[in-house]
């Protein structure tokens, strides 16, 4: 049996919180794989060591366990590591500027060595769906650093200054190491100072992130992520090195985005309609886009007499919405166009217009043509 062979029983054994056997399999693994591969080795070694010493197997890798909340003990934040991830699709300028920053980490010895501080953190801002937690997970795993997640729900306390306790020692919980720290939400704990609404509390809270902004150093990356920019304090801003504007994908990237997440069920659409979902997903984000072809996909499976094509549009128009009567008529008298082999009752289906308004409108289009 070859260390390969071990994978599955591994994996079994993780799924059923099996821990006997997730150690006798490792061991097994580490024996196989010490000779070719002792790095790896070792750390799976030590992932074992430490798992039995405070159920954390991230200390394997030079952390500690995370740090809790005192009052509730839920941790403050989540620890993962990415060791395969897809390039997000974005425009020219969003890319380059990722992968400028991306340089600036790498070549970290050489803009120290010439007492340049490289960039060690940005703001993304963007409405919701466009990619902004998808991109700080690739950039984790571009630069090959765990990324810890504030979670906000176990770090916001009712106790007067318990927020910003845990909000520092999630701080120094990720300046122990390499790592990306993420603050998704931004807005929840960065707020205007100056808005009387707020309790004393949120402003105290403010004043504690700008001091471990401050206080970060360079080996360790902070982004932060909102989609209320507005609602930003103005000193949150310039604690940032990098300010990026996440817009909704445009008509090539929603191209590219049926195309990556169809795959293979592309071959059983018309190149017609592929334009068609590009055209008409115009107000939808990518995070939605990449769902709608999940439910294009599963539909497809379980219709298999149903056409994609009318699989695709019947879904497409569950996300797009048709506020009025003009809207809802111009979208069947176009259905009818693109489409002229769609009945009328599957452009009703489509829609989810009744069949008699579409009959209706359908004919009054045609009268208007003939006159």
């Amino acid at each position: 049996m070859n260390a390969f062979d071990l994978l599955p029983k591994l994996i079994r054994a993780t799924y059923d919180s099996d821990r006997k056997t997730i150690e006798a399999v490792s061991l097994m693994l580490i024996k196989k794989i010490k000779k070719e591969y002792p790095d790896t080795a070792k750390e799976i070694a030590n992932a074992l060591t430490y798992s039995g010493l405070d159920g954390s197997s991230s200390r394997s890798v030079g952390s500690f366990p995370l740090p809790v909340d005192k009052e509730t003990r839920d941790t403050l934040g989540n620890f993962t590591e990415y060791y395969e991830f897809e390039d997000p699709i974005l425009d020219d300028y969003t890319r380059v500027q990722l992968e400028d920053f991306i340089k600036e980490r790498e070549m970290m010895e050489v803009f120290l060595n010439q007492n340049i501080v490289p960039s060690n953190s940005m703001i993304l801002v963007g409405a919701p769906g466009v990619g902004k937690t998808f991109i700080a997970k690739w950039l984790a795993y571009r630069l090959n650093l765990p990324l810890i997640t504030l979670d906000l729900a176990a770090s916001i306390s009712s106790y007067l200054g318990r927020s910003g306790q845990n909000i520092k020692n999630l701080f120094d919980y990720a300046k122990s190491m390499n790592s990306i720290l993420f603050l998704d939400e931004l807005d929840a704990i960065a707020k205007k100072r100056d808005d009387s609404g707020d309790l004393g509390e949120l402003k105290r809270l403010v004043n504690v992130l700008l001091k471990e902004l401050e206080d970060c150093p360079s080996n360790c990356i902070i982004i932060g992520a909102t989609n209320h920019p507005e609602l930003l304090d103005k000193a949150i801003w310039r604690r940032f090195d990098r300010h990026l504007t996440i817009n909704m994908p445009s008509e090539s990237e929603r191209e590219r985005l049926f195309i990556r997440h169809l795959g293979e069920f592309l071959k059983s659409i018309s190149s017609d309609l592929l334009s068609y979902l590009v055209k008409f997903s115009i107000d939808i984000n990518a995070a939605d886009i990449c769902k709608l072809c999940e439910h294009i996909k599963r539909q497809t499976v379980l219709n298999p007499n149903l056409e994609t094509d009318l699989i695709c549009l019947t879904e497409l128009f569950k996300v797009v919405e048709l506020n009025n009567k003009n809207e809802k008529k111009a979208i069947c008298e176009n259905l009818r166009l693109k489409f002229p082999k769609l009945t009328q009752r599957e452009i009703s289906n489509i829609t989810r217009v009744p069949l008699t308004t579409v009959s209706r409108y359908l004919s009054l289009n045609k009268e208007g043509k003939n006159e």
